[in-house]
């Protein structure tokens, strides 16, 4: 990204010299402070008032053992994290994430990631973020549901609906979430359904959470094209993954008029010119858990499978990165630029590099950064813990509803701020823009804290 304003020189020193060797955490610092110069010429007490340091310090950081057994009887020992970061809007919210990449980098960069996206959502949540190491992928239901019961059993001290609420990530879905929810209850001897969202419909889950990222994201681009004339009929989408975001993408851009032409995971991707079969994707990933060539080989003529390259090589309109995060590089975004990419908006977390979004805006791409074109998920979380605390339970089409305005206000809001810091159409500067200003007017009302 550009040169840093020298007014947070030496705050994003101290950040790198604080937290050695989380280049995550550093890279999502940096993103943020790079849009920061003209919000601090023109309310200097933000940085005068320390307002940047203490966002950059979390309010809490929890690491713990999580100790286990295998089903061979084999004790096994992982790590937990909880990293609570900002709390001046609302409890800490965000996501669990269980995979080997898991490290404090990493659970950090997240949780810094969320308060600015939970902010632009404009409901009264904080942020924060947490996982561990542990890898779901092979282990059978009865190793994950002990894992998640030695995990609850450390994190229940640290949660409640008025204090930190955490929700899933990549590993940790509906079945995750039933196991830590049934120990939370079990431990406090309490039905507090707000203390976790993405929970089943039938015990105290909302309508629209599982399809909420995806659907969110498409909604983003949606109002993206529309503000310049267009919309998503007849265009083409390549979606990188092939998990819950980029399901529900591939869903939400055939319903409006579009057609995916690729989708991927961790073996390969598969071209599909007819536009994937979304009911077959469905039945390989969430039925059969099994791997993108399992649906390129019942797709038959029309599906070619790579194991090799990259995905954004794929000739589109429209391109979704929904996998993990810096996997769109600046060798990709060179293919999607020559290939004449209209729009890119980032269904995962921090999935383009520094260097590709200086090529794909410089080109003239529009870009929509994550923590405003995925903020759909942890928004529809939000909505559920308002029916929670109600006791209430919505209709499908009313929450649908409810994500599509509020997708439609972080939209409008972007672009506003972005007119009134003089840098008309770029939504990183109005996403991290507003978002800042919104945690950190808090932060200073509340006093030092």
């Amino acid at each position: 990204m550009g040169n840093l304003d020298e007014k947070i020189i030496d705050v994003y020193e101290q950040v790198v010299a604080r937290n050695p060797g989380e280049a995550e955490f550093h890279q999502a610092v940096r993103e943020v402070f790079d849009s920061l110069g003209p919000v601090l010429a023109k309310h200097p007490h933000y940085a005068d008032e320390g307002v940047l340091t203490r966002l950059c310090e979390p309010e809490r950081q929890i690491i713990f053992r999580v100790p286990w057994s295998d089903d061979a009887g084999r004790p096994q020992i992982n790590r937990g994290f909880r990293v609570e970061f900002n709390s001046a809007l609302g409890p800490f919210k965000g996501g669990l994430r269980f995979h080997p990449s898991v490290y404090l980098g990493v659970v950090k960069f997240l949780g810094f990631e969320q308060i600015f996206k939970n902010a632009l959502t404009g409901l009264p949540i904080g942020g924060g973020k947490g996982g561990s190491d542990f890898d779901p992928k092979g282990r059978s239901d009865g190793e994950i549901m002990r894992f998640c019961q030695s995990f609850m059993t450390e994190l229940y001290r640290h949660i409640g609906e008025y204090t930190d609420v955490p929700a899933g990530d990549t590993g940790v879905g509906g079945r995750e979430i039933g196991y830590l929810f049934g120990q939370y209850k079990r431990i406090t001897n309490r039905y507090e359904s707000g203390v976790l969202t993405g929970k089943g419909l039938t015990w105290g889950g909302s309508q629209v959470r599982t399809e909420a990222t995806g659907y969110g994201v498409v909604f983003f681009v949606q109002e993206m094209l529309a503000a310049n004339g267009g919309s998503l009929e007849g265009k083409t989408a390549v979606v990188s993954g092939s998990g819950n975001v980029a399901i529900y993408a591939i869903e939400k851009v055939h319903q409006l008029g579009g057609r995916v032409i690729a989708c991927s995971d961790s073996s390969g991707y598969v071209v599909d010119e007819a536009g994937i079969d979304l009911d077959l994707l469905k039945h390989v990933k969430n039925g059969r858990r099994g791997r993108i060539a399992d649906y390129a080989q019942a797709r038959g003529a029309s599906a070619k499978l790579a194991t090799t390259g990259s995905i954004w090589s794929v000739p589109t309109d429209i391109a979704l990165p929904c996998a993990t995060q810096n996997e769109l590089n600046a060798a990709d975004a060179r293919s999607l630029v020559a290939a004449g990419v209209q729009v890119v908006a980032e269904g995962a977390n921090m999935p383009t590099t520094p260097e590709a979004i200086r090529i794909l805006t410089g080109a003239g791409v529009k870009f929509a950064p994550g923590k405003a074109a995925n903020a759909g998920g942890v928004a529809t979380s939000a909505l559920e813990m308002q029916q929670n605390a109600s006791r209430d339970f919505w209709t499908f089409e009313h929450t649908e509803e409810r994500l599509g305005e509020i997708m439609r206000t972080i939209h409008d809001t972007c672009l506003a701020t972005a007119d009134e810091y003089g840098l008309p159409g770029d939504y990183v500067l109005g996403a991290n823009i507003a978002a800042f200003t919104h945690v950190a007017d808090a932060m200073l009302a509340l006093g030092l804290i």
